[in-house]
């Protein structure tokens, strides 16, 4: 028996840093099984499969602003880092695809960072989640989030935050429903963490009671208007079909 991220490194020929990195970031899989502990001790003869992570592309550029459409499984931080002087202007979970904002310039940064922060920002998501979801709901609760290691956000209405979400249907799929989401507010796992409250968490997302394994989360910003930019992502094929 011996170390997943060791074994990795032996397989992949890279180092026990960077296999221990790409099992944190959830790209590793036996068979179809995601291996999820890089210190899991497992067989020697153990066989690996790596993710490989779409490029990042640029929808729109100016003097102003950049738009990417961020790959499922990529950190927004990263696609900060790879920029030249960019400045996040919010964030996507790594899990999820879709349009992300950044700049490199410095006014107009602080002003779409009040933009976020004051709700006048559209954000649209299309997700599929468990179960079948047949008429509109909106959800208002407040949300805690807990940055102990790794972030986790639940309903609390003593010590949470506002928190609003409309969600609308879109399709039924067997037990699966695809829903439009739009968020006015911007907590932690937001998403994900009302649509569990209601009965329907996100496909593969397991941290909030999705019975489903799946390579990703099936979450997707696809629309954003922010200080007259309109900006939409497509869809990647897991989103628009699920089966």
């Amino acid at each position: 028996m011996e170390k997943a991220y060791k074994l990795l490194a032996q397989q992949e020929g890279i180092s026990n840093k960077k296999a221990k990195e790409l099992i944190d970031k959830g790209l590793v899989y036996v068979a179809d099984k995601k291996v999820k502990i890089a210190r899991a001790d497992l067989n020697e003869n153990t066989r690996f499969r790596v993710e490989d992570i779409p490029d990042v592309r640029i929808i729109y550029q100016d003097e102003n602003i950049i738009a990417v459409d961020k790959p499922a499984l990529s950190d927004s931080y990263d696609i900060q880092d790879a920029i030249p002087g960019a400045i996040l202007l919010h964030r996507l979970d790594r899990d999820t695809s879709g349009v992300l904002l950044l700049s490199t310039n410095e006014e107009f940064a602080e002003k779409a960072i009040e933009e976020f922060k004051h709700r006048r920002v559209k954000k649209e998501y299309v997700a599929w989640v468990e179960g079948v979801l047949y008429e509109e709901t909106e959800i208002d609760e407040p949300i805690l989030t807990i940055k102990k290691g790794k972030a986790f956000s639940k309903i609390d209405t003593v010590r949470g935050k506002k928190a609003h979400t409309k969600v609308k249907p879109i399709e039924i799929q067997g037990k699966k429903s695809k829903v439009s989401v739009e968020i006015t507010t911007g907590r932690t796992h937001q998403i994900r963490v009302h649509l569990a409250h209601i009965g329907h968490p996100i496909v593969g997302d397991e941290m909030y009671g999705s019975r489903t394994q799946n390579k990703r989360i099936l979450l997707h910003a696809a629309h954003i208007e922010i200080l007259d930019y309109v900006f939409d992502s497509k869809e990647p094929k897991e989103i628009l079909k699920y089966k």
